[in-house]
């Protein structure tokens, strides 16, 4: 085997969008970890990401595609790729598999690894189950995983009242603000922050629903912002499949009988936003003036929904960096570049 481990981007950067709009699919998150954060720490090989268009096939000798999320059992040999595995052909199915995801995850980062001390003014259900890192720090709150595991990445907060129910993962430097309910199976990114009511849900780095209101089976882009008072609904009234729609074919594509709001990066929703089940948006979404309900489809640079306008490129930009301030953070050379690009695509 090469000292690489090559994943192969193929057409799942189309199938999984919008979420693939900025980012290699194997640098979505699902569990704890990004598909290429697994791998690197099972192979202990260094991982590169690749394109179909550069000549490479999956046949090669350690190539594996992006979508391919490993088990905590993978084991790679120089010949065949044994694993208990999942592939992504959908967005949503990141909610639908991060269950599975997050269980294998937490027994491959705190294998043969001891936690720090739970605290004492902490009520824990199934203790030995729950994995706290170094700086964290977890004030008068409930965590149950009787039912799932529970994660607190390194500096991560979890306020007073918060209650937890497992499988959930805190990430690195991530709050949960209090009062919080987090069901399983939830991810919260690194340096994201949550509050309200979560269920089965995944929140990539730096998103943040800080407030109440409901949210389902959905997955949230980096650098999102859902104002107080947002909800998605993630099952019709009638019970009956729900139909995403599908941004690279233009078509809507029947789910299961659950699935909530699909928000891609850096969109942002007004106060008392209520999104349609199953609503998939774009990229740079400004999204208000919605009605009772969103739109099925929200559009990348979206400037309101009934305005007719698109959210202009410099704008956008701008806003975008006043959000990364708030983190320490700035928009980097070759994210600019790339959301220019997308806008330009429109």
């Amino acid at each position: 085997m090469s000292a690489n481990l090559v994943l192969l981007e193929n057409e799942s950067q189309l199938n999984l969008l919008p979420f693939t709009l900025t980012r290699s699919a194997a640098d979505l998150r699902i569990g704890i970890l990004t598909i290429r954060e697994k791998w690197a720490m099972l192979s202990g090989l260094q991982v590169e990401i690749r394109k179909e268009e550069d000549g490479f096939k999956d046949s090669h000798e350690g190539t594996i595609p992006a979508n391919l999320i490993p088990g905590s059992e993978a084991k790679i040999s120089t010949d065949v790729l044994h694993l208990d595995h999942r592939q992504i052909q959908h967005p949503w199915q990141l909610v639908e598999f991060n269950d599975w995801a997050l269980r294998n995850d937490f027994r491959l980062l705190t294998l043969n690894r001891i936690s720090q001390p739970l605290p004492g003014i902490v009520s824990a259900t199934n203790p030995g189950q729950i994995f706290i890192e170094e700086g964290a720090r977890l004030e008068h709150c409930f965590i149950h995983a009787g039912d799932g595991p529970v994660y607190i990445g390194k500096n991560a907060l979890v306020m007073d009242g918060a209650m937890i129910r497992g499988p959930v993962s805190i990430g690195e430097g991530a709050v949960v603000k209090m009062g919080a309910a987090i069901y399983g199976a939830t991810t919260i990114g690194p340096f994201a922050v949550a509050g309200g009511e979560i269920k089965n849900s995944i929140l990539m780095s730096y998103a943040n629903k800080a407030h109440h209101g409901y949210l389902g089976d959905a997955v949230i882009g980096e650098w999102c912002n859902l104002g107080a008072g947002t909800s998605c609904s993630n099952l019709k009234n009638t019970g009956g499949k729900i139909k995403i729609w599908d941004m690279h074919r233009k078509v809507f594509k029947t789910a299961g009988q659950k699935c909530g709001l699909l928000m891609g990066d850096f969109s942002k929703s007004a106060i008392n936003t209520s999104f349609n089940t199953g609503t998939v948006t774009g990229i740079c979404a400004n999204i208000f003036d919605g009605g009772s309900l969103t739109p099925k489809f929200i559009p990348s640079f979206s400037w309101g929904i009934q305005t007719g306008q698109q959210y202009l490129l410099e704008k956008a930009l701008a806003e975008i960096e006043v959000w990364m301030k708030f983190k320490n953070v700035s928009l980097s050379d070759e994210k600019k570049q790339l959301i220019e690009k997308i806008y330009k695509a429109l």
